[in-house]
């Protein structure tokens, strides 16, 4: 079930933070370590840890058989059912681990009611787990790294067949569905999050979550997307436009794309994150356009799609072979247009910046 190295690596940042266990609900870092990820819901489910080189898992009673065939078969599981919960379940389950007074660390999908019970059933010190099961993938070895090559080479091709498919009079959700239809097509697992398609005014929300614009002549438009392929993400971001590009989007659209290629340079091993952002803020705000850089220069993708090192101003973390991140600063001017270039790029194991998207930077009209 355990990827061994994995699992040491894990065992290892335990001893370092001075943790006796850590808790891990669904998720992908859950998928990272055992090759699974079960549908999360309102009813707890998590593994458990322990610095012992123990582990069990706890679940409702409608998710075991379901569960049990990702353990071997004498693996520790403690059900629950609805008409109990899980109150009773979990406290002998932490007693039979001998968990009672220790340190236990949570990760990210351990929702707060969870947290609160947890804390009136058994004594515990609990801390933040996030950082800690980042660090455990945040260096990317060579085969990761030849899935997310394959990743953003998806993702480029995706954004060039749109190039021919994208027409006046198509909505933004209409795009959404075509995006995911051509991923699953090319061979990707699916999506690596719900596409941001922003057309008009809808792109100045670096965010942007509607789906009901409609793409007109004269129209700017935002796509950001990505995939997961054999478990690891990809996510790109273009600007497009539509029939015609006035000299003020010309003017914005270039300041843009230069603060992406300075951030680019500046992302060498050895480099600090919140260098590398600089060098972006920098380059938007010597062009007096400093006030509509919302965003952080970039974040870390892998089995995630956001998890670190994040390329911010207060991240003083050194670029290191292995780690992969996007740079994607951005200009959103409120209630008028947005505009960004977005690549992944990875330090390879050769110490080389290498940038595995490779769709064009250049201005783009869709006639």
């Amino acid at each position: 079930m355990f990827d061994i190295l994995k699992i040491n690596k894990l065992f290892q940042l335990m001893k370092n933070k001075n943790l006796d266990a850590v808790v891990i609900g669904p998720s992908n870092t859950l998928e990272f370590l055992t090759g699974f990820n079960p549908v999360g819901c309102e009813r707890f489910q998590a593994l458990f840890i322990t610095c012992k080189r123990q582990y069990f898992y706890i679940c409702n009673l409608i998710y075991a058989e379901d569960m049990k065939r990702w353990f071997e078969k004498t693996a520790p599981f403690y059900v629950w059912n609805d008409d109990q919960g899980f109150h009773e379940t979990l406290k002998k389950a932490i007693v039979d681990f001998d968990l009672n007074n220790k340190r236990m660390a949570l990760g990210e999908s351990i929702r707060a009611v969870d947290l609160i019970d947890m804390k009136t059933l058994f004594p515990c010190e609990f801390v933040n787990g996030t950082d800690l099961l980042e660090e455990l993938r945040i260096i990317k070895t060579e085969q990761d790294l030849n899935k997310m090559r394959m990743a953003a080479c998806l993702a480029d091709e995706v954004m060039d067949d749109l190039t021919r498919l994208i027409k006046p009079g198509m909505m933004e959700k209409e795009i959404k569905v075509k995006i995911e239809d051509l991923f699953i097509e090319k061979g990707a697992d699916g999506l690596s999050f719900s596409p941001i398609v922003a057309c008009g005014t809808n792109n100045s929300r670096p965010h942007y979550r509607g789906n009901s614009g409609v793409i007109a002549n004269k129209d700017v438009l935002l796509l950001d997307f990505g995939c997961r392929y054999q478990g690891y993400c990809s996510d790109i971001s273009r600007t497009f436009f539509i029939g015609y590009i006035s000299k003020e989007e010309e003017r914005i659209y270039t300041i843009a794309r230069e603060a992406q290629a300075v951030a680019v340079l500046a992302a060498k091993e050895g480099a600090r994150c919140c260098d590398v952002d600089r060098e972006a803020r920098k380059c938007i705000e010597g062009h007096g356009m400093g006030r509509y850089f919302l965003n952080r220069t970039g974040h870390g993708i892998g089995f995630d799609v956001h998890e670190a090192p994040y390329i911010s101003g207060n991240d003083t973390r050194c670029l290191e072979r292995g780690m992969v991140f996007s740079i994607e600063p951005g200009i959103c001017v409120p209630g008028k247009v947005g505009m960004r270039v977005e690549d992944i790029v990875a330090i390879n194991h050769q110490g080389e910046t290498e940038v595995l998207n490779q769709f064009t930077r250049e201005i783009v009209i869709i006639k």
